[in-house]
Order: C-alpha cells, then sequence, then structure tokens
C-alpha cells in the first residue's frame, strides 16, 4: 500500500509538474496575457460556462473584441462579431428545439459559416459531426444516421447530396450564392437574440471522422478536456505567438484544420480560410495578410512547391515563420525542397485522429534527418512494440503505441483502437533512431511479406519520389501465386517528363535490395487522394495496368 500511495503521488507530481510546463509555454506565446480583472473574470466565465469550444470565442471577445478572428473570401470578423454571430445562431436553434447533445452535421468547405455553426453548436453543448466534402449522398445519409444529425448545416454546392434526407431540426445553408428553399445562416443570425445563450449541462462533444482510407469513415468523439499539456506541448515545439495571422489550408472538417482554427481563438490571432484550395493564391494571401503561418497537408505543400519559380517569387512570403505540416506522410524529398525555399520554417507532427499527436520535428530534426516524424513531446509516451506487447529497441522496427492523455473515447459505432498498458495503438508501424527520433515506416496493415521477405511500400514510395523524373508515387501489395504478395507501384511522372517502367525499376534496383523492387509499375495522371491528401489506396487496387479504375469501366 505504501509503494502503491509513492506511486501515485509520482504521478500527481508528474502530472503537475507537466501542467505549470504546459502554461508556461502557452504564457510565452500570448495566450495568458496580464490583464484588467473584469477582462480576466469575463474570459474564465464563458469558458465555466460553455467549455472550450463554445467558451473560448467567449473568452477572445472578452479580450480582444476589436481584433480580427476570420478573414475569408466576404471580408474580416473580429472576436467580438462573431462571439455575437454565433449567439444569434445559438439562440435560433434553440427556438427549432436544437440544444444539448443534439447532433448538427457541417457539410461545408473552409469560410465563416463552418466558424459560425461550429461556435454555436458549442454553446448549445451539441454533438458537433464534422462531414466530409467528398461524401456522395448514400455515404452522407449512412454517417448522418449513424451519428444521430438532427440539424445540418451545409453550402449551396452541396445541396444535391443532402437533398432527399431528413433532418429533424432543419437544414440550413453555410454558404449561398442564390436563392434557396432552406434559410441561410445569415438570416438566422440577422434575426436571432445575440445575448448569451443558457449554459448547457454538459459541454459539447466534436465527432471527427477518420480519414476512410481503407474503408468507411469512422465517428471519433473527442471532449475538450481540462489539462493544458497538449497545447503546451504544441507551443513548446511550434512558435506560435498571439496576434499574428495564420493561413489554414486544410479541410475545417479535419483535425488539423479545425484544431488551428481554434488555436487562432486562443492566440486571438487572425486565421485566414479560402473555400479551396489554390497553390498560388495561398502565396497570395499570405503575402497580403503578412502571416507568420501557414498550415497545409503535405499533398498542398508539394502543389505549392511545383508552381514555376517565377510564380513563387512573384508573392512576398517572407512573413512566414512557420509552415506547419501533418495529416498525411511527409517525405524527405518533400522536405529537402521546402527547406530550400523557405529556409528553417517547416514543422511537422505525426499523429492520427484517433491518438491526437505522437511527436513533433522542428526544421533541426528535418535538416537533420529529412523524413522523420521528429521527437516525442513532454507529456506523452510513444513505445514501439511487438507482437506480444513487448517494447522493441533503438533501431528495431514495430508497432506505434500512444499515449498523451487526449485519445478519443472510442468510434461512435463501437469498438476502438488496441490499447495495451495505456497507450493507444497510431495504426502505424516505426521506429526510434539513434537520435531519439520517430521514423513511421509505414501502416501496419500494409507490410507485405514477398518470398519471405518484409516489404513496407513506404520504404519505396520515399525512394521513388526523389526521381528527377517523378512527381509523386505510391505502391501497395498485390496477391502473387509465385510470391504470397508482390509490390505494385504507381508513378506519376513530372510535367514533360518521359519515364519507362524499366527506368523505375532499375531505378530501385540501384538503391533498395532485389526484393524491394515493384514486379509491376502503372503510370497515372495524379494519384488519387481524399481531401486532407492522404492517398486512397483502396482506389489504386482498383486499377487496371494502364491506370483506369474498375469503377470507371
Amino acid at each position: 500500500m505504501e509503494l502503491l500511495g509513492v506511486d501515485a503521488l509520482g504521478r500527481a507530481s508528474t502530472r503537475a509538474a507537466n501542467e505549470a510546463r504546459a502554461i508556461h509555454h502557452m504564457r510565452r506565446a500570448g495566450m495568458f496575457p496580464l490583464g484588467a480583472p473584469a477582462k480576466t473574470a469575463a474570459a474564465l466565465g464563458g469558458l465555466r460556462r460553455y467549455g472550450a469550444l463554445g467558451g473560448a470565442i467567449v473568452a477572445a471577445a472578452a479580450r480582444h473584441p476589436d481584433r480580427t478572428y476570420v478573414a475569408d473570401e466576404l471580408g474580416q470578423l473580429t472576436f467580438g462579431e462573431m462571439d455575437q454571430r454565433s449567439n444569434a445562431l445559438a439562440n435560433a436553434w434553440r427556438e427549432r428545439g436544437a440544444g444539448p447533445g443534439v447532433g448538427i452535421g457541417i457539410l461545408a468547405r473552409n469560410h465563416r459559416g463552418f466558424v459560425d455553426a461550429s461556435l454555436a453548436a458549442g454553446k448549445l453543448g451539441a454533438r458537433v459531426v464534422f462531414l466530409n466534402t467528398d461524401f456522395a449522398a448514400p455515404q452522407l445519409r449512412d454517417v448522418a444516421a449513424r451519428e444521430g444529425v438532427e440539424v445540418m448545416v451545409h453550402d449551396e454546392e452541396f445541396a444535391p447530396v443532402v437533398e432527399g434526407a431528413e433532418f429533424r431540426r432543419g437544414r440550413f445553408v453555410a454558404w449561398a450564392e442564390g436563392a434557396h428553399a432552406d434559410p441561410t445562416l445569415e438570416e438566422l443570425i440577422a434575426a436571432g437574440d445575440p445575448s448569451p445563450p443558457p449554459a448547457p449541462d454538459d459541454p459539447a462533444k466534436v465527432i471527427m471522422l477518420t480519414s476512410g482510407t481503407t474503408g468507411t469513415p469512422k465517428g471519433a468523439p473527442r471532449e475538450g478536456g481540462s489539462s493544458f499539456v497538449p497545447l503546451g506541448a504544441l507551443l513548446a515545439r511550434v512558435p506560435f505567438r498571439g496576434d499574428e495571422a495564420t493561413y489554414d489550408a486544410p479541410p475545417l472538417f479535419h483535425a488539423i484544420g479545425f484544431a488551428h482554427a481554434m488555436l487562432a481563438v486562443g492566440l486571438g490571432s487572425k486565421v485566414v480560410l479560402r473555400r479551396r484550395f489554390e497553390p498560388e493564391a495561398v502565396l497570395a494571401a499570405v503575402a497580403e495578410h503578412r502571416a507568420s503561418a501557414l498550415v497545409v497537408v503535405p499533398a498542398m505543400l508539394m502543389r505549392i512547391l511545383a508552381l514555376p519559380d517565377e510564380v513563387r517569387a512573384a508573392h512576398d512570403t517572407t512573413s512566414l515563420r512557420i509552415i506547419f505540416c501533418s495529416g498525411a506522410q511527409l517525405e524527405g524529398e518533400l522536405v529537402r525542397r521546402s527547406l530550400a525555399e523557405f529556409g528553417d520554417t517547416l514543422y511537422n507532427m505525426y499523429g492520427s485522429t484517433e491518438v491526437a499527436y505522437a511527436s513533433f520535428a522542428t526544421p533541426h530534426d528535418l535538416r537533420a534527418a529529412p523524413g522523420c516524424a521528429g521527437r516525442v513531446p513532454f507529456g506523452a509516451v510513444v513505445k514501439i512494440l511487438d507482437e506480444r506487447g513487448e517494447e522493441l529497441p533503438q533501431g528495431e522496427v514495430g508497432r506505434i503505441f500512444v499515449g498523451n492523455g487526449f485519445q478519443f473515447e472510442g468510434y461512435t459505432g463501437g469498438g476502438t483502437k488496441e490499447v495495451i498498458g495505456g497507450l493507444m495503438s497510431s495504426g502505424d508501424v516505426g521506429h526510434f533512431d539513434e537520435a531519439g527520433r520517430l521514423w513511421v515506416d509505414g501502416r501496419d496493415d500494409e507490410m507485405i511479406v514477398s518470398g519471405g521477405e518484409n516489404v513496407f511500400p513506404r520504404e519505396v514510395e520515399e525512394l521513388l519520389v526523389t526521381h528527377p523524373k517523378i512527381q509523386e508515387a505510391a505502391a501497395i501489395g498485390v496477391d502473387d501465386a509465385d510470391w504470397g504478395k508482390r509490390l505494385r507501384a504507381f508513378v506519376a511522372a513530372r510535367p514533360g517528363a518521359s519515364l519507362s517502367e524499366a527506368e523505375v525499376k532499375d531505378f530501385v534496383k540501384s538503391n533498395l535490395a532485389r526484393y524491394k523492387v515493384p514486379r509491376e509499375v502503372t503510370f497515372v495522371d495524379q494519384l488519387p487522394r481524399n481531401p486532407t491528401g492522404k492517398v486512397l489506396k483502396r482506389e489504386l487496387a482498383t486499377m487496371d495496368p494502364a491506370g483506369r479504375s474498375a469503377a470507371a469501366g
């Protein structure tokens, strides 16, 4: 009993130390500025009243009501205006029967309407379901029914997707350029009561959907939590600062995009949004708003770097201190190109919808080891385990398990990720190098055994994109009668480049072991990706040798 007491005391002491460390980094970033006691009281009161999602905008509006929060194609809105808009929208929805625990689905691109709906849902204590803008109508109906969506918020362009589906408490248009049978959010906001709505009994819950790259997207619920450690861990590794501007390019329905929109609330910073990603328009907006941070997924960074040199040079991006990249594999070659073009600005976060975050790579890490996932921050634990759940030594490849106190609560449809010793599987395999940096070698379900040898497709992918004629590449395992599995590569050549299958195979053969050489190469114009830039390998598996999908006939 005495030993248990000592252990418990030690854990409590470590938690307290981590919280103090997190608060230090948050203060340094400008999240706890000294101010008038009345403003501080109002900020804390908003957080107590509505929790993290709904209360953050109340706190920001109390501290700096006249700072710009959202800048989109329609103009700019301050924190004070966004606070009042979310009040009005929440009260309008309350009149229609929406309240605590009600499912509110958001099918929208990056603009003020997405943020309005999220903040209003937070003040109601609702279950906010972020829906993928690539959904077809049947998939939307299935997910909405599974997640209990009673209020549907959608952009005008997605009217055909939601048409025919019934939502008990109504459909509302977030972005409209014409007349609609459904009310618009702007109409509700204009007519709604801007006074604070009643406090819900429980804080809102956000339902993020998994990427669905290998099957049906699953709902992964998450509450805001009461610990400062996740935010402090980020700010300890990435130098975000208050009262600056961030261009937030990933879809807001994805964890990385939404997290940075909310980080801007805490920092009192401007978040620049555009409905669609256009590489040159991103650079123009960075220059216009003098953005200090650009948030992207790797596929977006690749498209920016693929612009002609003269196009990139036409826009002044010297204000950028941070290019924050996450959401998919960040290949070593892309790291090298980014560092050469933008200097020491690139930061990478490795995590997943389920485990949240596991490691951060700084420019120093990425220059020393391009393609690494970086180092584990304070307050988190990452272990490499074998199939028996035993920890593997440095350098050996095994399954990546993560603990940070911020993992999701289990899928809404039932089930969860495997947990061993309080650590949750990330779904990937990897290893630690001699410097303590984490490397992700691939998905744990993508490794193939070909002729008795273990092959990780990612290693081949990383190599292929270093070929001067290759723009992007992917590899998968396919059944083989003689070898069990064989590797099949998919290659998109750079514009104007001519490339043969023999060249691709010879390049791999000259750099990797013979058994890692793809037995077939399929040339494609571009790899199929989801809105967050992840390669859809299930679609690759349906392609014929000419690069045509089976669905296309």
